[in-house]
């Protein structure tokens, strides 16, 4: 999907954060992918646990995150909506809008959040 790429850094505690998402629609072995931001070194995208504490565990399907990330839809109105479910550091709950960023071909600029 390449969500790493496009993720705005600055709204995140200066500090290794572990992001989780699972994607409810997909098959079991597959759901699972870890965003590890580190500010000195950059985003990673994990295909296996990394073994860090969680921050964030987002629970939806890939539709929905595909949807935020094209700026078709926003964390806020899926969140209001039980699309996704957030949980973890409020912080960093609150800011995903701001963090997540959209997709180079968007054709939206920003999404209110």
């Amino acid at each position: 999907m390449g969500l790493h790429r496009g993720l705005n850094i600055d709204p995140l505690p200066a500090r290794r954060v572990c992001l989780q998402f699972v994607f409810t629609d997909l098959a079991a072995m597959r759901q699972n992918y870890w965003l590890v931001v580190n500010p000195q070194s950059g985003v990673e995208a994990c295909y296996k646990d990394p073994g860090y504490d969680v921050d964030l565990f987002a629970e939806c399907s890939l539709r929905t995150m595909t949807a935020i990330w094209m700026g078709l839809d926003t964390v806020h109105k899926a969140q209001n909506n039980g699309r996704i479910v957030l949980t973890g550091t409020r912080e960093i709950v609150t800011q995903m809008q701001k963090w997540l960023g959209l997709s180079p071909f968007s054709k939206v600029e920003r999404v209110a959040g």
